[in-house]
Formats: structure tokens, C-alpha cells, sequence
């Protein structure tokens, strides 16, 4: 540990950069004229953060870079096995969590719907997820592993099979793990949960309100400070491969300047895009990019060695399972291969965990509504087949290239500048201009949906959890993206960026593995408490359901009015719940009744260290199936919610004691529930 010792004096310039500017900041922001909750202690602290260390590298870009070099370098020799052994557990818990019954459980109550539908959902995830960097290694990666492989000959049969394993590997389910795994975390917290979509939600379970304090200033500020530079750092590496292609078509000038104009006028398009928000904005913009990469990835494989490249697909998938176990904790520690894991495995875990804060935010946001199954499901395979898929169609066509005659220059082109190497791979196809054409249109709509979801995702952290923020804070978050990007790309700096986001890997690491702990345990209860209700019954429930038979019948085939389920909520439930809150409390019990508004009413008994009992009913709008005869079209229904959400049953038409049986029905349900939870503990006290 000399070196840390040796730049303390880098941390201290640091520190006191970060407190004079805190207070810049602070007023920065409020002459901008921003809304109030916009300068916040998150917002004020991150923004001070990223300007000290921005500045810095900027002034110093060559130390700071030798000091995050070897930090990096101490980092994969000593605690490279922690990073391979982590991201193991999580692809494990993921897989767990998927196909236990805890995946039954919603992200949000039990009666809401996903709010889109899933070829948008899998566009947008995949899109925000790893869309540039497809782009950017789809050639380069295979050639490299296979020029350069970390056992064997190098351009032999064994190392082409190997190249594509690997590049299988590092872009495969486990870094979709890292990303399902946070953000089914966060979602579950923020709509299971009702607490605020922030990471400091995912530590409510240990820290309880504690998390509205400065710990979770602390958590959130950090989470925008890693996502700030994860992305500005992607967006630069973006804007370097979208210059090398207009230079190969147009033969503009490569160099800062003409990316720092490409960065300011993509940032303008990502600004555009995020102002008219998610479904107008980074919706379409996803599905667009989508289209336009199965379009190229299909001219490439009809262009090419069709059944080749199809034969190789189900062969590369096939041997990428069937080996996953070992490669997932493979450390080569009987050849040695300490630096080839730190700059290749190690270097892609600790992108994808530095990147999860924001991919996982954006995923979770868009998530709502879905079962965790029907998540974890779609989050791990569907974007992994694609890139699979991607992956053999690119690397394989460029790996038989650089094998056959013809192969010495694409191989030179991979190793002298990677940006290049996708525009070089399409030269040996047929209509290479409009190939290289459609690749930049997709680095650049990719390189627009990243900012967005991006800008989104920290916009959403510094208004507090706000997740339909306002205008302007998304264009100050948008630029400050694209000022970040540009500073460091003049400065040189974008080496030092890369591995200061590789850097911030370890502390998200920590939470994410914490947060998988939070959220196991809180899925268990959840589930117990369903079960307890679904299955734990009483002949109380249906005793006196109805005056009779023909009251019965009648309730079965009406379609009443708002105005019906109104008065009904009005003379009816609130009397019912009002009574039978009065008798809770005359028990000793803390109950209340009230009304929401004018279209629901809930019961609510509150008991220290454990889960309060909530009992409402709501008025639903409904469409009139076909099948019912009715005079209008659309009919309203009075139903029961519980604490996970809407039980599917209404009660209208209910008397009085009828409401109140129903109601103990589902506390005595409720106590069951507490007493499955908390029985065995008390026992063995």
C-alpha cells in the first residue's frame, strides 16, 4: 500500500477542491434559477465532486492517471478473486430468485400491469444497457483474444474457438446478473414498498429512516458521481468510433475538435429526446435503435457466410452454458495470468458494476408492474441472446476473415486503433459505404439513448426520487454529461476516466451485494404473507354473506354507477370501517378510519415491530364484458386492497356487519400471517 501512502497528497489537493467548490456550487445552482429541490445536499454534493475531480484530471491528467493505474493494478492482484467470487454469488441469487416461488411476487401491487409493453421494455434495457459497446468490440474483441489469446497458439483452430468463448463470456448473463440483481432491488423497495426510487432505498430494511438522513445523501451522492463518469467516459469512447466514421465516409478531420462539435450536437438530440421524457422520447428512440441494429446485423449475415455464421450461433451458445460454471470462476491461477485478467475480466466486472447504479435505475424505472420471474427472465436472456447472437454474427465473420488471405489488414487495423476496426471489417463486404453508413446512424442513436437514460436516471436522483423530474434539471444534468466528456477528452484524460470507473466498482459492489441480502429477506416475508392470506381461511368469511339467495344473484348480474359505488362507499363502508376501528381502539388496538378521497376508504391498525394491518376499498372503473346485458358502457366496482395491493374481489352491495366480517376475515388473516413470521422467534427467545 506505498503508493497510497506516497499520493496522499493528490487526495488532500482533492479534498480541499471538493469543500471550496461545494459552496461554488451551491450557488451555481441557484442562479440557474433551478426548482428548489434541484440544489439539494445530493445535487450540490455530487455536482462539487465531479467538478473537483474533472478539474483536476484536467490539470494533472498524466499523475492522476499513474495513480489510478496503479491502484487498479494493486486492486487485481490482491482482490481479483473477490470481484470473480462476487459476481458469481450474484448470477446465482439471480437465478435463485427468478425460479423460487419468490418469483411470484410484483414489482408493485398485486393488481398493477407492467406500464410497457415488451418489445419496448427489452429495446429500452438493452439499448441503455450495452449498446455502444456492441458496437465498439463486436470486431475488435475476437481478433484481439484471437491474435493475443491468454493460452495457446495464437491464429490457430483452438484459439479461434477460444476467442469467441471468451467474448461470449465477458458479454453474457453475468453482466446482465449485476444489473437485474440492483435493479430488481430497487424496484422492489420503490414499488413494493412505496419508498422513493433512490439506491438509499435498498438499505431501508437496515438502516429503517435513517436513509432520509445524511447516509442516504451520502449513498445517492455517490451513485450520480459513478454515473456521471461511467457514462461520460462511454459517450467519449462513442464519440471517438462515430469521428472514425465519418472520417472513413466523409473525411472529416479526426481529432478533439471534431469530437468535442460531435459531442455538443448529440448532446443537443439526447437533450431533445430526454425533455420529451420516456414514452415520447427514449421509447421510440430505443425501438428505432433496435430496428436499425437487426437490419445491419442482417445484411452482415446474409452478405456473409450465412449457414457459417447460424452453424457457429448455436455452437458458441451451446459450449458458452455448458462451460459456464468453470469460466464464472475461473482465475487461471495455475498459469499465471494475472494481467490478462485484470486488463480483459476484471477490467469488464468492473464496467458493469460501474455502470450498474444507472443502467439498474433506468431498468427498474421502466419495470413497474412486472413479476419478478417475468423480470429476471427477460433482464438475463433476451438482451443476452441478442448480443449472442451480434457477437458470433460480427466476431465470427471477422475471426474467418482474419484467419483467411486477406486477413493481415484487418488485423493491423484492430491493433493499431480499435475505433476503426468495425469500419475496416466492412470493407470485405459487399456495399461498404452503406453498411459503414447505417453503423454510425446506430453509434449514434445508441450513443443518444445512453446520455438520455443516463440524464434521466441522475435527474431522478437529485430531485429526490422525483421520477417525472422537470425540464430544466434534465438539460443541466445532459450538459453536464456532455461538459465532463468534452473536459477530458481535451485533456487526455479519458485513460484515467476509464479506470476511475472501474475504481468505483468496489463500493457498488458492497451495496449491491448488500442490497441482495435486504431483498431475499424482505421477498421471504412477502411471501409468507401471501401465502398466509391466500391459504389460512375462516367460516367466518361466509357466514351471512348475503340476506339471501336472490340479494346474491342480484349483485352477480348488476353494473353499478360512480354514483351508486359512492353513496355505497359513503353510508356503508365508512360507517362499517369507522365502528369497527372505535372497537379496536376500546381493545387497546391503535386503528384509525378514513378516506383517501372520494373514491376510497381504508382501515388502518398500527403495532410496534411489525407489519401494520391495512385494509381499504376502493372504487374501480370497469369496462361491461360483452356477455352482460347493460345500458352503459363502462360500470365501477368497490373492491378490497391489502398492503401488497388489490385482492380482485369487490364488495358491493355488502351490508354493514357484512363488511366488518369481511374485514376481520383479513386481519385474522393478517395476525396469522404475523404469528407464521414471528412465531419461531418468539419460541426460542
Amino acid at each position: 500500500m506505498k503508493f497510497l501512502l506516497s499520493n496522499f497528497k493528490t487526495q488532500s489537493t482533492l479534498l480541499f477542491f471538493n469543500t471550496r467548490s461545494y459552496h461554488c456550487a451551491q450557488r451555481l445552482l441557484k442562479l440557474m434559477h433551478l426548482p428548489k429541490n434541484s440544489y439539494n445536499p445530493v445535487s450540490i454534493g455530487s455536482f462539487s465532486i465531479i467538478f473537483c475531480i474533472t478539474l483536476f484530471s484536467s490539470f494533472f491528467p498524466i499523475y492522476l492517471n499513474d495513480f489510478f493505474n496503479s491502484l487498479q493494478s494493486w486492486l487485481s492482484t490482491n482482490l481479483g478473486w473477490v470481484y470473480i467470487l462476487s459476481v458469481g454469488i450474484i448470477l446465482l441469487l439471480s437465478i435463485y430468485i427468478c425460479f423460487s416461488r419468490l418469483g411470484d411476487i410484483k414489482l408493485g401491487q398485486d393488481h398493477e400491469q407492467p406500464e410497457f409493453k415488451n418489445l419496448s421494455w427489452f429495446s429500452m434495457l438493452f439499448s441503455a444497457g450495452m449498446g455502444i459497446g456492441l458496437m465498439f468490440w463486436g470486431v475488435a474483441e475476437p481478433i484481439i483474444h484471437l491474435s493475443h489469446p491468454p493460452i495457446g497458439e495464437a491464429f490457430s483452430l483452438e484459439s479461434a474457438k477460444d476467442a469467441m468463448q471468451i467474448t461470449f463470456f465477458h458479454w453474457g448473463i453475468h453482466a446482465w446478473a449485476i444489473y437485474s440483481m440492483l435493479a430488481v432491488t430497487l424496484a422492489y423497495f420503490a414499488y413494493r414498498k412505496d419508498l422513493p426510487l433512490l439506491p438509499r432505498s435498498i438499505f431501508y430494511p437496515l438502516l429503517g429512516d435513517k436513509i432520509f438522513g445524511p447516509i442516504g445523501h451520502a449513498i445517492d451522492t455517490f451513485t450520480i458521481v459513478s454515473t456521471i463518469f461511467g457514462v461520460a467516459a462511454s459517450l467519449g469512447l462513442g464519440v471517438i468510433q462515430i469521428n472514425s466514421g465519418l472520417n472513413y465516409l466523409f473525411g472529416i478531420s479526426n481529432g478533439p475538435v471534431s469530437q468535442i462539435i460531435l459531442i455538443v450536437c448529440i448532446t443537443s438530440l439526447s437533450i431533445l429526446s430526454v425533455v420529451f421524457g420516456i414514452e415520447k422520447g427514449i421509447k421510440r428512440l430505443s425501438n428505432i435503435n433496435v430496428v436499425i441494429a437487426v437490419m445491419l446485423m442482417s445484411l452482415i449475415l446474409l452478405l456473409g457466410d450465412s449457414i457459417m455464421l447460424l452453424q457457429s450461433f448455436v455452437q458458441n451458445t451451446g459450449a458458452y452454458f455448458s462451460d459456464l460454471t468453470y469460466k464464472t470462476f475461473n482465475l487461471y491461477a495455475y498459469e499465471r495470468k494475472e494481467s490478462w485478467i485484470g486488463g480483459w475480466t476484471l477490467l469488464y466486472w468492473g464496467w458493469w458494476i460501474s455502470w450498474s447504479p444507472f443502467v439498474a435505475m433506468f431498468i427498474a424505472r421502466i419495470s413497474k408492474g412486472r413479476t419478478i420471474r417475468e423480470f429476471m427472465l427477460g433482464v438475463l436472456f433476451v438482451p443476452a441472446i441478442f448480443t449472442f447472437l451480434w457477437m458470433t454474427i460480427f466476431g465470427n465473420s471477422a475471426v474467418a476473415i482474419a484467419l483467411g488471405d486477406e486477413g493481415r489488414i484487418l488485423i493491423e487495423a484492430v491493433n493499431d486503433d480499435v475505433s476503426i476496426a468495425l469500419f475496416k471489417f466492412l470493407e470485405y463486404f459487399p456495399f461498404s459505404s452503406v453498411l459503414a453508413f447505417l453503423s454510425v446512424v446506430l453509434i449514434i442513436t445508441f450513443f443518444i439513448s445512453s446520455a438520455d437514460s443516463g440524464a434521466l436516471v441522475i435527474t431522478t436522483i437529485a430531485s429526490r426520487g422525483n421520477e417525472n423530474p422537470d425540464v430544466w434539471p434534465k438539460v443541466f444534468w445532459s450538459g453536464l454529461i456532455a461538459l465532463v466528456a468534452s473536459v477530458l477528452l481535451l485533456a487526455g484524460g479519458v485513460g484515467a476516466l476509464q479506470t476511475l470507473t472501474i475504481l468505483t466498482a468496489g463500493p457498488v459492489l458492497i451495496v449491491i451485494l448488500i442490497g441482495a441480502y435486504c431483498l431475499i429477506k424482505s421477498l421471504q416475508e412477502d411471501a409468507l404473507m401471501t401465502t398466509s392470506v391466500q391459504h389460512h381461511s375462516t367460516i367466518l368469511q361466509y357466514s351471512n354473506a348475503y340476506s339471501s339467495w336472490k340479494g346474491r344473484l342480484q349483485s352477480l348480474v348488476m353494473h353499478p354507477q360512480k354514483d351508486e359505488v359512492s353513496v355505497f362507499l359513503e353510508d356503508v363502508v365508512a360507517s362499517a370501517l369507522e365502528e369497527l376501528a372505535e372497537e379496536m381502539n376500546s381493545l387497546g388496538m391503535s386503528a384509525s378510519s378514513q378516506k383517501i378521497n372520494v373514491d376510497s376508504i381504508v382501515l388502518i391498525a398500527k403495532k410496534e415491530e411489525a407489519e401494520d394491518f391495512y385494509y381499504e376499498i376502493s372504487m374501480r372503473k370497469y369496462e361491461v364484458p360483452e356477455y352482460a346485458v347493460a345500458e352503459n358502457k363502462m360500470f365501477y366496482r368497490a373492491e378490497v386492497f391489502l398492503v401488497n395491493g388489490g385482492q380482485g374481489y369487490d364488495v358491493y352491495g355488502y351490508t354493514k356487519q357484512q363488511i366488518i366480517a369481511d374485514a376481520l376475515t383479513q386481519y385474522e388473516k393478517h395476525i396469522h400471517f404475523l404469528h407464521q413470521s414471528m412465531g419461531e422467534e418468539v419460541l426460542y427467545k
